[in-house]
């Protein structure tokens, strides 16, 4: 069975850091494009990060601003954030997913995705 598991979610202040980690299984991360994703109350979903196959972070959405790090370990198909100096309009429910391929081109194309996980919420405060 597929299955993909966030954790790491959590209350903050603001300035604060979180790190998410996604857990893969049923399936390798290997040879797949791999992303993390966020949605907040009455938004849309949208792109966070994205990391090739081959462990080099691509395409960082612009509210990122430095302050996030993307990571991936496929030997043990977990994929991590690392988020630092948290804003409020960071409180969101994060969501990590996984596309069918490399994917040549970083995209944010939820599409391409074909697998998620449930979500892990991050919420700052002020």
């Amino acid at each position: 069975q597929v299955q993909l598991v966030e954790s790491g979610g959590g209350s903050v202040q603001a300035g604060g850091s979180l790190r998410l980690s996604c857990a893969g299984s049923g399936f390798s991360y290997s040879g797949r494009r791999l992303a993390w994703f966020r949605q907040a109350p009455g938004k849309e979903r949208e792109g966070v990060a994205t990391i090739r196959d081959d462990g080099v972070p691509e395409l960082f959405a612009k509210f990122v601003e430095g302050r996030f790090t993307i990571s991936r370990d496929n030997d043990k198909n977990l994929l991590f954030l690392q988020m630092n100096n948290l804003k409020p309009e960071d409180t969101a429910t994060y969501y990590c997913a996984a596309a069918s391929g490399a994917l040549p081109r970083a995209t944010f194309a939820p599409g391409l995705y074909n697998y998620w996980g449930q979500g892990t919420q991050v919420t700052v405060s002020s």
